[in-house]
């Protein structure tokens, strides 16, 4: 939204910003750490596709409810605010026009599909990236280098959109995914050498 000197109010990006960057971001190492994991054990293919395609879908799912609930949440308090604005108004005898406000409060329908398709997005590559490497360590490889390289264009696009530091953001968004995966994949190799 432009000011009417003609600059953008970043704050106004916020919402959809934070929804779409941290849905990606989600989405990309939830299910990057998840493969990472399996193939920490399990050398076969197949294993490491259905985990990370369960954690695609599982993690939509919990992404899209999770919206759901907090801006229907939101929406409520809203909802409710007009109506006491609304008294206030008519007992004030001020002019009231409720539809104009209403347009204005969040849709918890649409913040739900959007959260979906961003975190579906995100981890849909990393799924991509290992389909057709059949060796298992090439394929680890492949997921982590491709996580990374991902990571690293959702840091800057973030930081650009939201104009912040470019290189704060990207290495906070890196790093942030390595520890990811490197925790999920030290943590299952070692309860798999423990032969739980």
């Amino acid at each position: 939204m432009a000011s009417e000197s003609g600059s953008v109010d970043y704050t106004q990006r916020a919402q959809w910003l934070r929804a779409a960057i941290l849905g990606a971001n989600d989405g990309l190492v939830s299910v990057a750490s998840l493969m990472m994991g399996v193939g920490a054990v399990k050398p076969d293919a197949k294993a490491m596709l259905i985990a990370g395609f369960a954690g695609l879908v599982a993690g939509a799912c919990s992404m899209a409810i999770g919206e759901f609930v907090s801006v229907y949440t939101q929406y409520d308090i809203e909802k409710a605010q007009l109506k006491r604005n609304g008294k206030e108004k008519n007992n004030n005898m001020e002019p009231n026009h409720p539809g104009e406000e209403e347009e204005k409060l969040p849709n918890p329908l649409q913040a739900a599909l959007a959260s979906a398709i961003a975190f579906s997005v995100g981890a849909v590559i990393p799924l991509v990236a290992a389909v057709f490497i059949r060796d298992h360590k090439v394929r680890l490889g492949v997921v982590a280098a491709v996580a990374s390289l991902t990571l690293l264009v959702f840091g800057i696009v973030g930081a650009i959109l939201g104009r912040t530091p470019v290189g704060k953001s990207a290495a906070r968004v890196v790093v942030g995914g390595w520890m990811a995966m490197a925790i999920t994949f030290g943590l299952t190799k070692l309860l798999g050498s423990k032969g739980l």
